[in-house]
């Protein structure tokens, strides 16, 4: 009616400590390929996963390897920690915040066990993606960089 824009500014902080890859670099086709959407990916080297922005804990799959967010410019995030993690039925995390919560950039949302990850050789890269990327102009930051979580800009948006 009055011609406002959507405020899409928005930044998007790293959700663990580690090193960022590009998502090509990510050995699955789904996110390789960006089929889930545009992002960043991070060769995990710690046990806590914290939320990337202020807004919204959308989604916790049942299986606590996956997590979505709305964040407050209307960005859909999607944390998909490590790779064939849905296998294994939730052991290994431990979530500590429900789907519904508010949440606030740095925020502990999950806990992986490291040993138990690579008892059963799981690939612990966690790619980061914007599910809605289509709708919003970003920069993410340079691949190999090392990272600490709830420091360090990972994702502009313009």
């Amino acid at each position: 009616m009055f011609g406002f824009k959507k405020n899409k500014e928005c930044v998007l902080y790293s959700p663990v400590n580690g090193k960022t890859i590009s998502l090509e670099e990510v050995p699955d086709k789904v996110f390789a390929s960006k089929m889930m959407g545009d992002g960043i990916a991070f060769e995990l080297n710690d046990v806590n996963l914290y939320a990337p922005c202020d807004g919204e804990l959308t989604m916790v799959a049942h299986t606590f390897h996956a997590y979505g967010f709305k964040a407050r410019n209307g960005a859909e995030i999607l944390i998909h920690v490590g790779l064939d993690t849905v296998n294994l039925n939730g052991q290994g995390f431990i979530c500590v915040k429900e789907k519904g919560s508010k949440v606030s950039v740095g925020e502990l949302i999950a806990k992986v066990d490291l040993d138990f990850m690579k008892e059963k050789g799981i690939n612990l890269i966690t790619p980061m993606v914007i599910t809605n990327s289509a709708d919003y102009k970003f920069h993410c930051i340079e691949p190999n960089k090392v990272v600490h979580a709830k420091n360090d800009k990972v994702i502009y948006f313009e």
